[in-house]
This record gives C-alpha cells, sequence and structure tokens, in this order.
C-alpha cells in the first residue's frame, strides 16, 4: 500500500506534501533525504492516525515526475488489513479461533506491536477464508 508524495523544490528545499493526506508535510536538503523523510512522516503518522482508531484514506492516483510513491511499512499494512477482514468479529472470537490469547490478537492489530510470523498468517488466511500472498517486487 502506498501514498503519491508531491516534492517541489522551494528556495533550495525539497518540500513534500501528500495530497490526500493534507496534515503531513516534511522536507529534505536534498531529493533522496526529502524521500527519507516522507517515508518516515507518512509511517509514523498513520500508524498513529490507525491505532487511536482513525481509518486510512483510500489513496488517488497522481501522474507527473513531481508525485513519488512511499510505501507503509508492512506491519502497518497488516495491521490495518486484519482489522479491516475482522470487521464486526470480536478479537476474543478471533483469538479463540487462532487458539491464542485475546492480547496476542490484540498486538497483530496494534501497528506498533504487530510482528505476526507466516505460520500466524496462514492460519489467519485460513479462519478468514482467504487466500496468503507473499510477493517479493
Amino acid at each position: 500500500m502506498f501514498y503519491y508524495a508531491k516534492i517541489e523544490k522551494e528556495d533550495g528545499t525539497y518540500v513534500v506534501s501528500f495530497p490526500d493526506l493534507p496534515n503531513i508535510n516534511t522536507f529534505g536538503e536534498t531529493i533522496d533525504e526529502a524521500l527519507i523523510n516522507a517515508e518516515e512522516a507518512l509511517n509514523g503518522s498513520l500508524e498513529s492516525d490507525f491505532e487511536r482508531g482513525f481509518k486510512f484514506i483510500k489513496p488517488k492516483k497522481y501522474k507527473g515526475n513531481k508525485f513519488y510513491k512511499i510505501y507503509l511499512q508492512l506491519h502497518i499494512v497488516i495491521s490495518y488489513n486484519l482489522r479491516k477482514i475482522r470487521a464486526k468479529k470480536s478479537q476474543i472470537d478471533i483469538a479463540k479461533k487462532l487458539g491464542i490469547s485475546y492480547q496476542a490478537y490484540q498486538k497483530l492489530e496494534n501497528p506498533r506491536k504487530c510482528n505476526p510470523t507466516v505460520k500466524t498468517l496462514e492460519k489467519i488466511a485460513r479462519i478468514f477464508h482467504k487466500e496468503l500472498e507473499v510477493n517479493f517486487k
């Protein structure tokens, strides 16, 4: 999952903004520094927002040489997807089906603590009748 960052040079500094997320802004002295800072700003902000129960805005597509794809860190995407597929089922019910404690499952939906094993992800996929797919692009 990614969002587009818009990077423009202003007064010798590369200013980063996210058209879909106007509250996230950063900058860098070089384009590489701006991209690193963009990733950190995006992930930090969305991790915090998601942890507080906010929903992600669906990213739009942007074209042009000013726009760069900034990817969310995988643990944030996993937490988001788990909460999304769980829908209205309780964390307690899912934990029971997985054979783990409620607290262990709760960590999976917390982006700051999420660190599931592949086996756990396989079990979750089975419970929700989903296909687990892992890609290296």
